[in-house]
Formats: C-alpha cells, structure tokens, sequence
C-alpha cells in the first residue's frame, strides 16, 4: 500500500519558505567555474571501450590526458543502481577501484570528482546476481521504484546509503530526472522530495556532500512516457518548479542543477542562474550509439554556450572520441579549433603522426570511400614505424598501435558501407549489391566484434538501404529498434523495448549476413 501521507507531510516539512533570500546565498567553493567530462558506463562492452573495465592505470592516464587539455572535473556513473544485495565480489571490486578513483581525481590532479544517479532504480537482487559488474546489462537487471510509496523508497535510500559510503569523499552526486528513471504519473513535489530525500541521506554520510539536480527531459514529462508511451520533452517550467522547491529550505543545501534539456538560461526568470551548469549532451558523442570517431562541429559549438558554474560534456566510448574531446576543451576555454590544432594535438598523441591521424579523421567523414581507403593505406604505413607516444600519451590507454588500428578498422568499415549505399541507391545489379553488402557485414562485424558495444545502433543512410533489400530477417530486426517493446501496461513496455534494445547491433550483423548469404538464393 502506497503511503502518500506520510510523503505529503515531508514535503510540507522540506519545503516550506524560509527567510533566507536566493540573492543573499553565499557562494560555495563547489560554484567554482566547472570544466568536467562526464564518464558513462551503462554499457557493457569491451576493454578499453567502455570504462566500466578499466583498471587503476587506465583511469590514471585518460584523468591525466583530461587535466592537460584544461578539464578540472570528472563525472562517474559507478553503477550502483544495479548492484545487487548482497553484493557480488566484482560489485565490492568496482566500489573500491571508484572510491580509489575519486581519491587520485583529488590528490593527484587537483580536479573535482562527482558521481552520479538514476532517481530511483534498483536492482533484481535475484537477476543482477548474476552477472559481474563488468557484464551486467542495465535493462534487464533493473527495477523502477515509486517515489510515492514511502516505504519502498525508504528501502532504497538505505540500500543507497550504504552503497555510497566508500564514495564518500565525492564533492556532489548528480540526480536526473529521466532515462533511466521516472515512475508513471508522478510529480514533480515526489521528485523535490526525492531529491530531498538523497541530501539527507548524504548528510549522513558526509555533509557537505552537494546534491546536483541533473535537468534532461522533465521528470513529469518523463513520468508520463511511461504512462502513455508517448516520449515528449517537458518545457523549462518543470525544472523552474522543481527548483523553486529545493530553494525553499537551507536544509537542503548544498545544491545545484545541470541542465542537458533546457540549455544555459532556463533559471533566470527566477533568479538562479547561478546555480547552473550546462550539459550539451552528445556535443562530443551521442548515447546509446555504435561507437565511431566524431570530427565536426557539434563539440565546438556545443562547448559555446556555458552556464555561470560552467560546463560538462560526455562521451560513451572515450578511448574513441578523441578528437571531439579536444575540441571541446579547447573551445569551451576560448581556444582557437583549426586544423592545424588538430595537428598538433595528433602529434602530441603519437609523435609524428599528425597529419596522418588528422587526415584520417577528415576522411571518416568526407563520404568518400576512394578518400578513406587512401587513409587506410597511410595509416597503415604508420603503423608500421616505431611509435612515440607525446604528452597526451594517456589517452590512448597504454597503446597506441591500438589506437591507429581502431581508426583503420572504422575507415575500412565506413568506406565499405559507403560503396554499399551507392550501389543500392544507384540501381547497381544484384552482384555488385551482394558484393558490396558481404564486404560491409565483414568490416563492421570486425570492428563490433573489436569494441563488443551491442545496444542502438541508428545511421540513416544504412538503415535506408538495408531497407531497400527487403530481407524478411533485415526488416523484422530493424523494426526492433523502437523504445516501446510487448507489455500489459505501458511501463512495462517502455521497460521491455530498452531491455530489447541492448542487443540490436548483434541481431543486425547478423541479419546483415542472412541477406547477404540469401542473395545466392535469388
């Protein structure tokens, strides 16, 4: 039985007006001016892709590469919303390997770590149990809780509480109000109360621990995806609320907000923009998406607009985005992002090879798959040679043959996915489309099977085209790449359609080769 009272009650308690002023808040050394990478690891996936498996060292160099190109903060998602009770040896494992994490982010780099949360998930003790940390898929080890029912939440903050101690020294823990969380109907008054919730349970734990509300989609608007199944973005007046709330008792500081949603000026119709950080969320790299080295403009322009406490980005596979990690840095400190920057950060990658690498990166994305294989050949040739690493050294995680390898594995895939674009779009005869699509399922099962990344993988151009085949298995497995999946309820459809979606990019190569070996048939 859902105990609502009681929660009305603390809400009344938490959030009841105080004489305090916004304007007279004195600013706290945590509203220093925030240059942070946010470093994600939902997904399970291979070393040194997903950060999930990477060791003391790993951490070391990338947080070392990080603080040289002028970032001061790193923002962890250590997992813990599907940690089972009890725990396995490699939850126990990764919870001092991030409390060690946290601990070199402050005493050998001088930076600021913070870690962040899902608002209210948790575990399938019984499901999560069985899988390693390393391994565990998110969506099908998860548990949505309602926040309106205050003992089952209850159950969870203390469950959270005694995951978080050995965290205990991060200066804040970011909470959004979204994917993955939200529960159907619910408000914003149980969403303030959540968050609430989390500041005392901090303060038990270490005060001054700031709570960071994390403004992505509205957790109204988000709530009710999961009632309707229909996905709308809230407007900014659900975060203003939300703040309001939070600002209505001292109890409740420290507390800021970092909006990914609702851009850098969402809060100053009420007067507290100083207390925001924005997050242009994918500017360096989308997510969920297949892993491939982004070189535009989206991280240059993304890192542009900053909040009064700064600026976060994030990437998914950070060993991958290299060059849009730069970029962003660079442009959120009013650096100057030319070509000839690129270069140079290349070279100080591995000495000598920055034209190569740079050129590379540049036929990635020209749609020219002449262009790439050209790129491939050099780089090749690079490899070849002795390789000196240069001051970011650390960013390539301790090889930078892989590193070469990676980009030539993803040249010779987008190339071949290229040529086989063109052929379908062009009216090529059925030999040269089945030669171009066998060429395709072989690079890109090469560079999947290198990185092991299995969730979403949504590119236009391909999926069109593969479309165009119209191969029974290629149509049935690209119909899956929706949110929605089977259920009684909405929610429980929203929930099965993201468990579903943790296996996409295998089930299409593997369809991708059906239609492929189906074409002798014809």
């Amino acid at each position: 039985m859902k105990i609502r009272i009681f929660i009305s009650v603390c809400l009344f308690v938490a959030f009841a007006p105080v004489q305090a002023q916004e304007a007279d808040r004195k600013p706290s050394l945590a509203e220093s001016h925030l240059l942070g990478m946010y470093v994600h690891q939902h997904w399970s996936y291979n070393h040194p892709y997903a950060a999930r498996t990477w060791t003391l060292e790993d951490w070391r160099g990338y947080i070392d590469g990080l603080k040289k190109l002028g970032f001061n903060a790193v923002l962890i998602w250590p997992m813990l919303e599907t940690m089972p009770d009890p725990l396995t040896a490699s939850d126990e494992e990764n919870l001092a390997k991030i409390a060690k994490v946290i601990d070199m982010i402050h005493e050998e780099f001088g930076m600021r770590a913070y870690i962040t949360l899902c608002p209210n998930v948790s575990a399938k003790n019984e499901v999560a149990s069985k899988y390693t940390f390393t391994k565990r898929p998110f969506f099908y080890t998860d548990d949505r809780v309602d926040p309106g029912d205050a003992v089952a939440f209850g159950k969870l903050i203390e469950w959270r509480e005694k995951l978080l101690k050995p965290l205990a020294k991060t200066d804040g823990v970011f909470i959004i109000d979204s994917d993955p969380g939200g529960y159907p109907y619910s408000t914003n008054y149980e969403f303030a109360y959540l968050l609430g919730a989390h500041r005392r349970m901090l303060n038990r734990i270490r005060p001054g621990i700031e709570v960071i509300y994390w403004a992505h989609f509205g957790w109204e608007a988000y709530s009710m995806f999961y009632a309707t199944g229909d996905l709308i973005v809230g407007t900014a007046k659900e975060p203003v609320e939300v703040m309001q709330l939070l600002s209505r008792n001292s109890i409740n500081e420290p507390w800021g907000v970092i909006s990914s949603g609702f851009g850098a000026y969402f809060a100053d119709s009420v007067g507290m923009s100083n207390r925001v950080i924005t997050f242009p969320y994918g500017a360096i790299e989308g997510e969920p998406s297949f892993p491939l080295t982004n070189y535009d403009e989206r991280a240059v322009q993304g890192a542009r607009k900053q909040g009064k406490r700064g600026i976060f980005g994030n990437a998914q596979t950070h060993a991958v985005q290299l060059p849009a990690t730069f970029a962003f840095a660079r442009s959120a400190q009013g650096l100057p992002v030319e070509k000839s920057d690129y270069i140079n950060f290349a070279n100080e990658l591995i000495k000598g090879g920055g034209m190569g690498i740079v050129e590379g990166w540049e036929a990635l994305k020209s749609e020219n798959s002449g262009k790439m294989k050209l790129a491939v050949k050099k780089l090749e040739a690079l490899k070849k040679k002795p390789l000196a690493t240069g001051i970011y050294s650390g960013l390539l995680f301790g090889s930078p043959e892989r590193f070469i390898t990676d980009l030539i594995m993803q040249l010779q895939m987008v190339a071949s996915m290229t040529d086989f674009i063109n052929a379908v779009n062009n009216g090529a005869s059925q030999t040269a489309i089945k030669k171009a699509l066998t060429a395709f399922v072989a690079t890109s099962e090469t560079w999947q099977q290198t990185h092991g990344y299995s969730n979403h993988w949504n590119w236009d151009g391909m999926l069109n085209a593969l479309k165009k085949l119209n191969h029974p298995q290629l149509t049935e497995t690209i119909a899956t790449l929706a949110w929605l999946g089977e259920g009684n309820t909405q929610f429980e459809k929203v929930k099965n359609g993201m468990a579903r979606l943790e296996t996409f990019t295998p089930r299409l190569i593997q369809a991708m080769k059906k239609a492929s070996l189906d074409m002798d048939k014809k």
